[in-house]
């Protein structure tokens, strides 16, 4: 089975959380349904959700929280 992988949809700040203190959206090992948020972008203040368009469980986190993301980088892998 291949992996799958969330792409970030638009460049900025990755929030894995809804503030940068908050618990994660999303944990490792966590099932993933599409239309969950899996993080925010933060683009000019204004943040933006980011949503799975897969089922699956969340594998891993491909960037840290805080990092800086370009559109259509991956940013989680789900199996």
């Amino acid at each position: 089975m291949a992996d799958k992988t969330i792409k970030c949809p638009l460049p900025g700040t990755f929030y894995r959380g809804p503030s940068p203190d908050a618990e994660p959206f999303l944990s490792e090992g966590g099932e993933v349904r599409a239309g969950d948020i899996v993080g925010l972008v933060e683009v000019m203040k204004t943040f933006q959700e980011v949503l799975s368009e897969l089922d699956g469980v969340l594998d891993r986190f491909l960037v840290d929280n805080l990092d800086d993301v370009e559109a259509g980088q991956d940013i989680a892998v789900l199996l």
